[in-house]
């Protein structure tokens, strides 16, 4: 069956005549075509747009786009439905809070599966009998027209629920890993990449959505079989054929070389896609694949690769006590597999979505009120659409195909990462599209030097576990390599920053080519070790008044070899807590160094000042008092007739004398600069030394901290603040700048 369209008007079966073309018939033709096609039903077992007059107080009319019973008798006879589908026109991530219409008519009508649809994406739910759940619970697919008198059938696809995914899926993927392993002979990094490459082909297709939900072996056969009968003996297998389209589609983000193949045999893909079919991945924002994922990681690289991990319970804790607001721009300038950068993004995102409910929940408040059931059944549709308008207007604020959401500018530009391993950067852009999206502005770079939009002064927050114990030596140098040439991507970034901005951000690299990377920073002069170079670059990278969250060993704190190095970072920046952390929470991921987690606040323009002025006067103060020792000394030394033993003694002793000026010069900055060090140890972190769950009393301690931060307002955010009001049958959104946007 295929679309009837005439002019302004389409053809429904359903109804047998010609309806006016609107974007949310297209869709709603456009499935009922889906359903007969491929899911085999009959236009005698569905109907179109079904109304029910029970609907609930504040829940507008009930109403379903498609009905489909299990037998044409069983429409005749008003018997329950099995199926209940809402449509909508516009191509945005659903929201299930917006479909309490058809949701109460499938509950009403003892429906068991409950389908949502815009046709960029259709999610499918088990409707729970007896009541109207607070929470839907989804589920992979309808069945098909044959398997419905199939109780088995129907029970199992019923049985395909969220609560059973997660771990299962997460199994899956070590099976995955197996079979490579049996098969080709990988080494686990390797079979990671092409189990990598595989599931890049299933979000690929999944999210394209078009005639089934799934990428399957079956699917796959078929689709194959087509190209069979059309290829040339030039053309490459369909499975290598279908990484190319894939490599096409994400050509953008560098996830993939240009000569890159997959490396397993077409019988060991075959078997993964068998393995993975029962899950759609075209849900990107799904926790579910998110977490399972990140736990096949974890375990993939424990050991040797433990050190891009840092263990969820301690991410959480950090981004939460940090907590970045919308329109802030974060970065991780170590950022393994995205662990701090995927938390920011679903942290934010929920702050937004939580926003977006609010406003819904304000309009039908004000249009589903008292008023609304002594309407005639006319006047009841038409506010239904009314809403539904609304609400899909408020959608387009979610998603990140928009280029003026909300979402879209948390995903593009607020979300930043490095790292210089090249698996690393591209398992941290895979884990985030696996959680939502935000990869775009991840890259494989060496954190140390700027690349696109990760440079100095341009960060609200920095969140970061750098890797430990490692040094970088003098004899690491800038080279032509490090130099951006793409002239596109340059004109791109002069646009997005500003050219003076960038070219400043640049001249990092280009004005240093042959110099060693550790004369890029004052901190290189008195310790290589990475940890130490990345507190300042992270601290560089931020705006003033920005704030940083940092993983750190114990030994920066009280080593006495890192004073100077610590003195230079308070010079720079508050600390505003201290965390000491069970040495267990690491050793799942094979570290063995003691951690603690610091937090620090970059002075704000009035605080360096500030700093400066007092350092000045202390400088001036203790100097006075040291200068006649300094000129004898220095006198000495320009005396020719004096032997260099005698000046050898005297220079140590100009030395001591230094050391002693800045000790004093440092305490009475210290003493005038003064301020409050929270410093919290916790024995229980969460995980304990095998990876398991235990007590976690960082939870207790955010608890304590956040008022406490707030009460003394340890920083400001620069969030972005949005109000929303309907204007002339129009949502318009309104910025904290006053800046006006209409939505529909």
């Amino acid at each position: 069956m295929e679309l009837q369209i005439n002019g302004n008007k389409i053809f429904a079966p359903l109804k047998n005549k010609e309806l006016v073309l609107t974007p949310e018939e297209i869709v709603r033709q456009e499935y009922i075509c889906r359903l007969v096609n491929v899911y085999d039903y009959s236009l005698d077992q569905m109907a179109q747009e079904v109304q029910v007059s029970n609907s609930h107080r504040g829940l507008g009319k009930a109403r379903a786009d498609i009905v489909i019973w299990k037998s044409s008798s069983d429409k005749k006879d008003d018997a329950s439905a099995i199926i209940v589908i809402e449509c909508k026109a516009e191509h945005i991530t659903i929201q299930e809070e917006d479909y309490y219409q058809g949701y109460n008519y499938a509950s009403w009508a003892g429906a068991d599966f409950f389908v949502t649809t815009n046709l960029k994406e259709t999610r499918i739910f088990k409707v729970v009998k007896g009541k109207i759940p607070k929470r839907l619970e989804e589920i992979v697919d309808i069945p098909k027209a044959e398997d419905l008198t199939n109780a088995k059938k129907i029970r199992e696809l019923l049985s395909q629920t969220k609560a059973f995914t997660r771990d299962e899926f997460s199994r899956l993927l070590f099976k995955c890993h197996n079979i490579i392993r049996n098969n080709d002979k990988l080494s686990p990094e390797a079979a990671f990449d092409e189990i990598s490459k595989v599931l890049f082909i299933k979000i690929r297709y999944e999210r394209d959505n078009t005639g089934t939900q799934i990428f399957s072996k079956e699917e796959f056969t078929k689709l194959r079989e087509a190209y069979d009968k059309t290829k040339s003996k030039q053309s490459l297998p369909f499975y290598q054929q279908l990484f190319e389209r894939t490599k096409e589609d994400y050509a953008k983000d560098g996830l993939f070389e240009s000569n890159d193949t997959i490396k397993i045999k077409e019988a060991s893909f075959e078997a993964i896609v068998k393995e993975l079919e029962v899950y759609n991945l075209s849900r990107t924002a799904d926790d579910v694949k998110g977490i399972a994922f990140e736990k096949f990681l974890g375990k993939t690289f424990r050991g040797e690769l433990g050190q891009f991990f840092t263990p969820r319970t301690i991410v959480d804790f950090m981004v939460a006590l940090l907590d970045p607001e919308e329109g802030e721009i974060i970065c991780d300038p170590c950022c393994g597999s995205g662990g701090f950068l995927i938390k920011t993004f679903e942290y934010v995102r929920e702050k937004i979505e939580k926003d977006i409910q609010k406003v819904k929940e304000q309009i039908k408040a004000q249009l589903f009120n008292e008023s609304y059931e002594t309407l005639s059944e006319k006047q009841k549709s038409a506010i239904d659409e009314q809403v539904n308008a609304y609400f899909a207007a408020l959608n387009k604020e979610l998603d990140t195909g928009n280029s003026n959401s909300r979402l879209q500018n948390l995903s593009s530009n607020c979300i930043y990462g490095t790292d210089a391993n090249p698996r690393m950067a591209r398992t941290a852009k895979m884990n985030m599209i696996m959680h939502g999206d935000g990869h775009g502005g991840v890259y494989h770079h060496d954190g140390l030097l700027n690349v696109n939009g990760v440079f100095e002064n341009r960060f609200d927050v920095i969140l970061t576990n750098p890797p430990f114990g490692s040094r970088v030596e003098k004899s690491l140098e800038i080279t032509e390599t490090d130099v951006e040439t793409d002239v596109q991507k340059i004109a791109a970034y002069e646009k997005k920053y500003g050219k003076e901005v960038y070219q400043q951000a640049r001249s990092q690299i280009n004005d240093h080519i042959g110099d060693s990377v550790l004369d890029l920073y004052t901190v290189g002069k008195l310790s290589g070790l990475t940890e130490v170079l990345f507190i300042e670059r992270c601290i560089r990278l931020l705006k003033p008044g920005g704030r940083l969250g940092i993983v750190l060993p114990e030994g920066v704190l009280n080593n006495t070899n890192l004073q100077a190095v610590r003195e230079l970072f308070e010079e720079m920046a508050k600390i505003i807590l201290i965390t000491s952390i069970p040495q267990d929470v690491f050793m799942a991921s094979g570290a063995t160094v003691k951690p603690s987690l610091l937090f620090f606040k970059k002075f704000t323009t009035e605080e360096r000042a500030q700093f400066d002025a007092i350092k000045q006067a202390a400088t001036e103060e203790v100097g006075s008092k040291y200068q006649s020792q300094l000129d004898k000394i220095d006198s000495f030394l320009a005396e020719r007739g004096n032997s260099a033993e005698e000046k050898k003694a005297k220079r140590a002793e100009r030395r001591a004398l230094e050391t002693k000026i800045a000790a004093e010069i440092w305490a009475i900055v210290k003493e005038k600069f003064d301020y409050t060090i929270p410093i919290a140890q916790v024995e229980k972190a969460g995980i304990t030394t095998t990876g398991a769950e235990c007590e976690n009393q960082l939870i207790d301690l955010l608890e304590e901290f956040t008022p406490y931060r707030k009460k003394h307002h340890m920083w400001a955010s620069n969030e972005l603040k949005f109000h929303y009001e309907i204007v002339d049958n129009k949502v318009v959104r309104t910025d904290q700048d006053g800046n006006t946007k209409e939505l529909c």
